[in-house]
């Protein structure tokens, strides 16, 4: 019984990851037509950002709103709702809207790529889905009342649309062709954009944990945790850039209110989001330094984000404390870790942390870095494709095809998860043996 679970559990995981690589070879393949581009677009280049649409990223090879046509532009609005939702909400989605049964593998594959706790949760995803493209639409609604007089109604509503479902996604792609620099001066347009960000970050169960508490009147450890580390790491970030960008010449036109709110829209984005309104290569070196840090980390488990999510980094800080203290457990909120939580968080941070030097290896054998650059210059690019930031220093149009390949596998791993991937490349259904070896200790640290 026991190998039959597990054969089935991790057949289902290898299902999630050929569907979201369907996805991007579907991408790829209409991104390919004539009708999508203003002239040649390559294989590569193709592949790359339906790669980065799909896994809400926002890395760019070529300039979004020069290079694709209109359909090129839906394609990729397309993919990143469909990214961002995760393909099987929409599969889930078809099933109920044609009263179709859903069969239990279709079930646990929804539940597996959600991240949901139970098969019951299944039921809310109509309701969820209700929601996210509600708070789309209002945010295209609050989006339009400045687009519109900015850009007229036809290309107002569109670029609203637009660029609510990216920010919502996390996605990072925008019809600018310099993110959001333009709009230093709009703090309107800033915060819409920052709620956007905000709201769809938090991911499915800490979403529907939210919208229940009217009614139940307690939160879940998961969300607890969650909701604890990001405001951390908002607060944080938030100090951090107002003390290592005060000297940005980006920002030195801007009164009080506008720069806190570009440094807020700063601490905002690097873990996730991929807009910015101040160029990476214009701040401070310690402030590259803590983006890296705060890519690595990445979002919400369940969300868009990629990187090795809060809730890891919060259970490996609460048991490294814990450790230091000498005590045996980690506990949070009157609750205690398992040892399976603690072991699946330091795994996932090893081999994050492992993926991502390999990676910055090969690229730094690859790609040409400039003069005035240092290794920053590529562990920047890496790190901003694991967490599916979007953000770069520049490197993105210029890179090889060996590195655009190695930002793909990274974009890819950082959105569908490192335990699935791994689990799909290794084949990983063998049963726990029925022995255990003598325990022994050896010397850490």
């Amino acid at each position: 019984m026991q190998r039959s679970v597990k054969t089935h559990r991790f057949s289902l995981v290898q299902g999630l990851t050929l569907g979201f690589t369907g996805v991007i070879l579907l991408g790829t393949a209409l991104l390919l037509l004539p009708i999508a581009a203003h002239g040649h677009t390559s294989l590569i280049h193709a592949l790359f950002t339906a790669t980065s649409a799909t896994c809400v990223t926002g890395l760019t090879v070529v300039n979004t709103a020069a290079h694709w046509t209109l359909f090129g532009k839906i394609v990729i609005l397309g993919l990143i709702e469909v990214g961002g939702l995760g393909f099987m909400t929409f599969v889930v989605l078809l099933f109920a809207s044609t009263k179709r049964h859903i069969d239990l593998t279709t079930q646990l594959m929804a539940q597996q790529s959600l991240n949901l706790e139970s098969l019951s949760q299944i039921t809310l995803i109509r309701w969820i889905v209700a929601v996210s493209f509600g708070v789309q639409l209002t945010g295209a609604a609050f989006l339009s009342f400045d687009f519109i007089p900015r850009y007229g109604l036809i290309r107002g509503l569109w670029y609203s649309f637009f660029h609510a479902i990216s920010a919502f996604c996390n996605a990072g792609f925008d019809l600018f062709g310099n993110s959001l620099e333009g709009f230093q001066t709009d703090p309107y347009v800033l915060i819409i954009m920052m709620l956007l960000i905000i709201s769809g970050s938090f991911g499915f169960l800490v979403l529907s944990d939210l919208l229940a508490y009217h009614r139940r009147h307690r939160l879940t450890l998961h969300t607890k945790l969650a909701l604890t580390t990001s405001g951390f790491l908002l607060l944080l970030s938030t100090v951090v850039y107002f003390l290592t960008e005060q000297n940005v010449a980006q920002l030195s036109h801007l009164t009080p209110y506008q720069r806190f709110i570009n440094t807020l829209f700063l601490a905002v984005t690097p873990r996730t989001a991929g807009f910015d309104t101040i160029s990476y290569a214009h701040i401070s070196m310690a402030g590259i330094v803590f983006t890296m840090v705060l890519m690595f980390i990445g979002g919400t488990p369940g969300s868009t984000a990629g990187g090795i999510k809060t809730t890891t980094m919060g259970v490996l800080l609460i048991k490294g404390m814990a450790t230091l203290r000498g005590k045996a457990d980690a506990t949070f909120a009157h609750r205690r870790f398992t040892n399976q939580n603690i072991a699946h968080a330091m795994t996932l941070f090893f081999i994050s942390l492992v993926m991502v030097m390999v990676a910055v290896m090969i690229m730094a054998a690859t790609e040409v870095v400039p003069k005035n650059e240092g290794l920053e210059y590529i562990m920047f690019e890496v790190l901003t494709a694991f967490g599916t930031t979007g953000a770069t220093l520049g490197l993105t149009p210029h890179l090889t095809v060996v590195g655009q390949l190695i930002i793909i596998f990274m974009m890819f791993v950082g959105r569908v998860g490192i335990f699935t991937v791994m689990y799909s490349i290794l084949n990983s259904n063998h049963p726990d043996d029925g022995y255990r070896y003598p325990e022994e200790s050896v010397l850490i640290g």
